[in-house]
């Protein structure tokens, strides 16, 4: 593929196979054992079928311990077919009693987890670092977005640094916007694992709300050899993580939940192999000096030390490209020690007058407001210019969505009049404005 066709290359990684036998799984017998107990007590009577398909195993991997949970009388075949995997189990009294001990001891009842250093193989090999983002690849993420090429041709460098980025400049410029954009150049998908064992303990580690998952069954690869690949793994696209002003330091450890007695990744974990936007820096409640100093190894050496509630420590990659978005001056968060660990230093400003048109334009032609060269000239000059205001890339969308809005409010047709931007202008700037100056 030519760099000039900007397509990225659709990449999809070799899938894990299915494991064969119980040693394939990376996990012991008998906590294979305690999932079955645990899914048989929550589901019933479950077929062999719909017990491989809860616990994304074969049916190969779960008769031995099928054939030891009979032989203890843990569980019992409660209906039996010529088709083996229509034979249907159901725990017997005794069963219910360990399963529910194992309940109370985690919740977990899920898709069996991965090994922790299969994780960690599977990170490495689908690393960022071997997908370099190409000038065309960017130009191919923000068709039809307007932002000068210089711009995004350092944040392209950037993100092939692997390095964090630090991109600072006033509110409303669109730091978060094109760091979000930037995620579309990335190439290739990923393998999520519905969770992680470390030490007995249960991650779990895909998260619909983050990962957003390929539908493989239109994937040929994938749509050929589902019996054979390793169901405990998600494809999914690079992850993309924003997180705000909410952060603290404890969000990025593990958090572990008390009442279900398993942990949820933290999200620069969710984000391995793929991207991670800390916003608005400096409006956390930890201080941002604190905050970013618990980034100084994990950007250093690409790894991170996380810490289970039995106080054992593991080491995990951390493959993520670190965007800190803010409105304050570098030198305001962080001392020289840090900044030298940020590769990119990304200021933003306020646009040109011809940006702020080509926004315009593009703005009214999505809410289908008719667009006239008279009233952006009268929003700039009795507005912008008056009053000092810079040309922001968020103002056109907010100032056009009031006009739209108050036209739907009113029954009618959206126009540009000098009454209707008066009107979203002061809604939208000004706080103490009599209710009779602001009818459109």
């Amino acid at each position: 593929m030519s760099e000039t066709s900007g397509a990225a290359p659709k990449t999809v990684p070799a899938f894990m196979p299915a494991p064969r036998t119980l040693e394939d799984t990376g996990l012991s017998f008998f906590f294979i054992l305690e999932l079955i107990a645990k899914i048989l007590y929550r589901g019933g009577q479950l077929r062999l079928s719909e017990l491989s398909s809860r616990m994304h195993l074969p049916i190969a991997v779960l008769e031995p311990v099928l054939a030891f949970m009979r032989n203890e009388r843990l569980c019992e075949i409660s209906h039996r077919s010529d088709a083996e995997a229509s034979i249907t189990y159901n725990l017997t009294d005794l069963g219910r009693l360990r399963a529910n001990d194992y309940l109370a001891r985690c919740q977990y009842a899920g898709p069996a987890p991965v090994s922790l250093d299969t994780y960690i193989a599977q990170i490495k090999a689908q690393s960022l670092a071997g997908q370099p983002i190409t000038r065309g690849m960017v130009g191919k993420a923000f068709e039809g977005v307007i932002v000068k090429q210089p711009i995004l041709d350092i944040f392209g460098a950037a993100m092939n640094s692997g390095r964090a980025i630090f991109v600072h400049g006033a509110a409303g410029v669109g730091k978060t916007y094109i760091a979000e954009h930037m995620a579309h150049a990335l190439a290739g998908d990923v393998f999520i694992p519905h969770a992680i064992q470390v030490d007995n303990e249960i991650i779990q580690a895909y998260d619909p709300l983050v990962h957003k998952a390929v539908a493989t069954d239109t994937v040929v690869e994938f749509k050929l050899e589902r019996a054979r690949r390793d169901e405990r793994w998600v494809l999914c696209k690079r992850p993309v993580v924003l997180t705000g002003g909410e952060l603290t330091l404890s969000m990025l450890d593990l958090d572990f939940d008390e009442s279900s007695r398993f942990y949820n990744l933290p999200p620069q974990m969710k984000a391995n192999n793929g991207l991670l936007i800390i916003d608005d820096l400096g409006r956390q409640l930890v201080k941002a000096r604190d905050l970013m100093n618990r980034w100084i190894v994990p950007l250093d050496r690409r790894l991170d030390y996380l810490t289970l509630h039995n106080g054992k420590k593991f080491m995990v990659p951390f493959d993520v490209i670190v965007v800190f978005s803010t409105n304050l001056k570098p030198a305001e968060l962080a001392d020289e020690a840090f900044l030298r660990r940020l590769g990119y230093k990304i200021h933003l400003s306020a646009l040109d007058e011809g940006d702020y048109r080509a926004i315009f334009k593009q703005v009214c032609e999505e809410f289908q407001i008719p667009y006239s060269d008279e009233s952006l000239h009268y929003l700039l000059h009795q507005h912008h210019y008056r009053e000092g205001r810079p040309l922001l890339a968020c103002v056109p969308r907010d100032i056009l969505r009031q006009v739209l809005d108050v036209a739907k409010y009113q029954g009618k047709r959206p126009e540009l009049t000098s009454e209707m931007l008066d009107w979203a202008w002061n809604n939208y700037y000004t706080t103490e404005t009599l209710v009779e100056s602001q009818q459109p």
